[in-house]
């Protein structure tokens, strides 16, 4: 059995039991966090953060953990939908003008770039399919 670290007295307590409860099938499964992650999409830095309790694991994280250690995906993902909106997200990135803290979301300004380049590409597309079905077809 593993010997981990105290949880950040800062993790909210859903979030400390989804950890906990992950480091248990973990330790159920007597891997090391290498062939943990040689099983799983995740690499073995990336469970060391969920497991530390320093980033919150992904949803598939956890499905892949339990089907590792065959156990009950529906017990483990309750509890991950419980500390998802209490875990802590983010650094905190202060504002000088209005001096307010603001939380930005791990990963937050990736998302909405990627979400701007998939709505122009749709649009691209759907113009250039306007175009070709309304082009003349010269075989007249």
């Amino acid at each position: 059995m593993t010997r981990w670290r105290p949880l950040p007295d800062s993790l909210p307590r859903e979030a400390r039991h989804l950890v906990e409860q992950l480091r248990h099938l973990k330790d159920r499964t007597d891997l090391s966090l290498a062939e943990l992650a040689r099983r799983t999409a995740y690499s073995k830095s990336s469970w060391q953060r969920y497991l530390s309790g320093a980033k919150q694991p992904p949803r598939g994280a956890v499905q892949a953990l339990c089907r590792v250690a065959g156990a009950d995906q529906a017990r483990l993902l309750a509890l991950w939908d419980l500390a998802d909106p209490v875990w802590p997200y983010g650094t905190v990135v202060t504002v000088v003008a209005q001096e307010v803290a603001v939380s930005v979301p791990a990963g937050l300004e990736y998302r909405r770039w990627r979400t701007a380049a998939l709505v122009a590409f749709a649009v691209i597309v759907l113009l250039v399919a306007g175009v070709l079905w309304a082009w003349p077809s010269g075989s007249g």
